[in-house]
């Protein structure tokens, strides 16, 4: 089930209008039963694989505190489940094809069969989400669950199933068992997230994504339509991924539940760094905790800290898709932070630039951070070669007259996404203007009519644009193909 469907609307309807009033068991039982039903609404197996992930993790965390002496069978266990699950649909006929392209450049002809099978929406997410808490009770940091109805739900909530944010055991369990209570201005704030989130989706990420899908099927487009199907992608990647977040925040709000930020203004960033403090913040941190600093993290030597970062971004890139450019893309990103801290420690350099350089630093920034989606948007590595290496001396006057109109085209679509990261810059940066508006704000006090008035006005505007300006066709979420 998708989120812009009216499948989901009506059962997001039911589901609440039940909810609030049962008793907090009631709702846990309600809430797991509509995950179930949401999650395999289109393929009714799907609910199997993740009741496995679920079964095994919830036994290996309950043996690891039974059994210490022999906890770390149990995480084996877990991971050998959950990691699988993950290789045999996602990598395993990455795997054999490459296993056999290299045997053919010896010699060797072998044929081991693929496997024709459909990717589970979430997979990557609820596993790593499940991982997280086996190893957090391995490492003893949290007590190990005896609830089977709270971990359950805790691994299947289905507002954040199928696209994050990756929830942490101590964050979203801890919620589950304890009782809610409803908060009508939570609940009106979660109203105008969820239909931000629906215009961002609907009329940034859907138009925007047209002219990157017109780009990228074209066979051979020139420097500038190509440069310009790349920002477009950069733009539809940013509005579609974190509306799914938004989405999710908003809904699972209105159950009484609080989910991370996911997405922080990445393009306002200062340094590729910065940039993954701000971009798919569950999955960053994810990697950083239990990745980078099981590797070492910052308590090793400068070369092997490194040599761990970049380690970190490959797999996280691989974690994107079962193709070489997403590794490629890991390792793009990797190199720009490994390189960007060398300099700026060589130089000198402040973490934010003063003055007027700081714009011309978020710039640069985000200017690595678009020409990288290249990167991720191409999975062809033949097309990628090539247009790596295209120039705008070879192209016609007409050539370049539409790669212009279509990037002007993708940057008009993004107007509100880019006065939306000038706003979170002015808050950041201290603008007199945004404070004074934000203090203003914040003195009408939740509860009051003047911040009802405002949020009733700002989302009939939405809802109107989105009558007005959505694309006539709707695209899938990127996120769920991950």
């Amino acid at each position: 089930m998708i989120f812009h469907s009216l499948d989901f609307l009506v059962f997001f309807a039911i589901v609440v209008s039940i909810y609030w009033r049962l008793p907090h068991r009631g709702q846990n039982y309600l809430l797991l039963a509509a995950s179930y039903v949401f999650y395999g609404w289109v393929h009714p197996w799907f609910v199997i694989l993740m009741l496995a992930s679920t079964t095994v993790d919830y036994w290996a965390g309950q043996r690891m505190e039974d059994d210490p002496a022999r906890r770390k069978l149990y995480l084996y266990a877990s991971l050998a489940v959950n990691l699988g699950m993950l290789g045999v649909f996602k990598y395993y006929n990455f795997f054999i094809e490459n296993v056999r392209e290299l045997l053919a450049g010896v010699g060797l002809q072998v044929s081991p069969p693929l496997l024709e099978l459909v990717l589970p929406a979430g997979i990557s997410f609820y596993t790593f989400q499940a991982l997280s808490y086996t190893v957090e009770v391995y490492w003893g940091h949290m007590k190990a669950r005896r609830n089977a109805v709270d971990f359950a739900l805790f691994v299947a909530f289905f507002p954040h199933l199928v696209a994050g944010p990756i929830m942490r055991a101590k964050n979203l369990l801890v919620q589950v068992e304890q009782p809610r209570f409803w908060n009508t201005d939570r609940a009106r704030d979660a109203v105008l997230l969820i239909i931000w989130g629906f215009f961002k989706k609907l009329v940034v990420a859907d138009n925007v994504g047209l002219i990157a899908n017109r780009v990228f099927t074209h066979e051979d487009p020139s420097f500038e339509m190509l440069w310009a199907g790349v920002f477009a992608f950069g733009l539809q990647i940013y509005a579609d991924f974190s509306a799914y977040s938004d989405i999710a925040r908003g809904t699972a709000r209105w159950f009484g539940f609080e989910l991370i930020l996911n997405f922080n203004h990445p393009y306002i960033a200062h340094s590729p760094t910065d940039f993954w403090r701000r971009w798919h913040i569950s999955l960053s941190t994810w990697f950083r905790d239990f990745v980078y600093i099981p590797l070492g993290g910052n308590r090793v030597s400068a070369l092997q800290r490194e040599a761990n970062l970049m380690a970190t971004f490959l797999i996280s890139g691989l974690w994107h898709g079962a193709s070489w450019n997403y590794v490629m893309w890991g390792l793009y990103h990797g190199l720009l932070v490994v390189v960007s801290r060398t300099i700026g420690t060589a130089l000198k350099l402040p973490e934010k630039w003063p003055g007027p350089l700081a714009i011309v630093q978020v710039v640069l920034t985000v200017t690595l951070m678009l020409a990288g989606w290249l990167f991720f948007r191409e999975t062809n590595p033949d097309f990628l070669r090539r247009w790596l290496f295209l120039s705008p001396a070879d192209n016609s006057a007409m050539e370049r007259q539409v790669g212009v109109y279509l990037f002007v085209l993708a940057a008009t679509w993004g107007v509100p996404l880019f006065m939306d990261d000038l706003w979170a810059m002015g808050r950041e940066r201290g603008w007199r203007l945004v404070h004074a508006a934000e203090r203003r704000w914040e003195a009408a006090g939740p509860g009051s009519v003047t911040r009802a008035l405002l949020q009733a006005g700002a989302a009939g505007v939405m809802v109107t644009l989105i009558l007005v300006l959505r694309s006539r066709v709707s695209l899938d979420f990127i996120y769920f193909q991950f």
